[in-house]
């Protein structure tokens, strides 16, 4: 079971003309991007543990990033970023595990060890599936994403308790791909009239529990500016 949810509002985005927070003060933070998919999936994390109170999330301005996050936070410049016990680590999948396994709240990961191996597939797995989406915004879109959503349609028969990626609980698994699968779908709709989920019924049950969640639901992109950046970045002459 999630944690209870908190109705949050969080500080507007740090730009380039932003003082930095108070660095290594022992404040545990998040640096996000609100439109960011990779930093969604540590922000999920974080509300189902129900964290709000140990993990800050600090939003950061991609578009007009402040300097002192790449020299004195985060030298790759990217986020996700946690700032936690005088370091700071990065890459999203490292650090939903870390925040799962640091941190109290329910845990995200099963104990049953098939469901757990099957977890570390699913999650190896994630770099392939996005690659096949977005390559495939170049060509025949519908067609060439096909195998990659129904990877997850197979995926999801795998444990008869579903709906979830790892049967009847929400896990890793599930966070690491939703904000793709969020993006996806406005994406097929929107710009080529696709249901991704036509088709594939356990990906239609899959999205519809998922967005039942209260820990995902105000990490939710904005449709409308996904649309426009999508257009402008795939569909431009």
């Amino acid at each position: 079971m999630a944690a209870a949810t908190v109705n949050e509002q969080l500080p507007t985005p740090l730009d380039a003309t932003s003082e930095p927070p108070p660095l290594f003060d022992g404040t545990t933070r998040l640096y996000i991007s609100l439109s960011c998919p990779f930093a969604q999936r540590v922000w999920i994390t974080r509300n189902y543990k129900g964290l709000y109170d140990k993990i800050k999330v600090v939003p950061i301005n991609l578009q007009n990033r402040p300097a002192w996050y790449k020299e004195k936070v985060h030298p790759e410049n990217k986020v996700p970023s946690l700032e936690h016990n005088g370091k700071v680590i990065g890459e999203s999948l490292d650090l939903i595990k870390y925040v799962d396994s640091n941190f109290e709240g329910p845990s995200l990961l099963p104990n049953d060890h098939a469901k757990k191996q099957f977890a570390e597939d699913l999650l190896a797995y994630t770099d392939t599936f996005k690659k096949t989406v977005f390559t495939s915004f170049k060509g025949d879109a519908i067609k060439e994403a096909g195998p990659a959503f129904d990877h997850l349609e197979n995926a999801l028969s795998k444990f008869e308790d579903g709906p979830f990626l790892l049967g009847h609980e929400f896990s890793l698994a599930d966070i690491a791909y939703i904000p793709f699968v969020e993006r996806f779908q406005i994406a097929f709709s929107a710009l080529w009239n696709h249901d991704i989920t036509a088709g594939r019924p356990k990906l239609a049950k899959w999205i519809e529990e998922v967005n039942k969640i209260d820990a995902y639901k105000p990490t939710k992109t904005d449709p409308k500016d996904l649309v426009e950046r999508y257009k402008a970045k795939f569909l431009a002459q």
